[in-house]
């Protein structure tokens, strides 16, 4: 257990310390800030994790299988606590999450052939987006200028989850016909 995947498992145990403050009102009106911080730092891991393994050369199967997890795990909880706060269409967490169903479930295939596929550009360019529009519609700042920027995100972010989708599966279609 190197340390990019121990920031990676750090990631996910820091998910229900994020909900917590997110979704139960202990802190007042702190706990959406002490959410946005937790979920800013969880975020920075998945950065963090990903340079070490490759300025370090310790690339490993877990972390190529469980960072991309990791990230999943993180934005989409995230986006179904902002639905259920009414900060968030459930449409767009629908596609998002649908993509990341997809994606997880065409990892399995492409690993019962014993291929192991690294996240892409597009997958990492869309996770930071989705990490973004997530921070704004946490700290929800109300004025006209931040849900303009809010809406923005949400935009972005569905356009890159359905283009990353198209380039992953276009990338790796060889996976599909392999088992044929």
């Amino acid at each position: 257990m190197n340390l990019p995947n121990k920031l990676t498992v750090l990631r996910v145990l820091m998910i229900p310390v994020f909900l917590f403050f997110l979704l139960v009102d202990v802190a007042g009106p702190a706990g959406k800030w002490i959410a946005a911080a937790v979920f800013i730092l969880a975020s920075l891991t998945d950065f963090l994790d990903g340079h070490i393994a490759r300025k370090y050369n310790l690339v490993t199967n877990f972390g190529k299988f469980m960072d991309p997890l990791a990230d999943k795990l993180l934005v989409c909880s995230a986006m179904i606590a902002l639905v259920g706060m009414d900060r968030l269409s459930s449409l767009v967490a629908i596609i998002i999450i649908a993509r990341e169903f997809i994606i997880s479930g065409f990892r399995l295939v492409a690993s019962d052939n014993g291929v192991v596929i690294a996240a892409s550009y597009w997958g990492k360019f869309k996770t930071n987006f989705q990490m973004f529009m997530i921070i704004m519609l946490i700290i929800d700042l109300g004025n006209k200028t931040a849900v303009l920027i809010e809406n923005i995100l949400i935009v972005i972010a569905v356009a890159l989850t359905i283009i990353s989708l198209i380039d992953y599966l276009y990338k790796n279609r060889q996976v599909l016909s392999e088992g044929n």
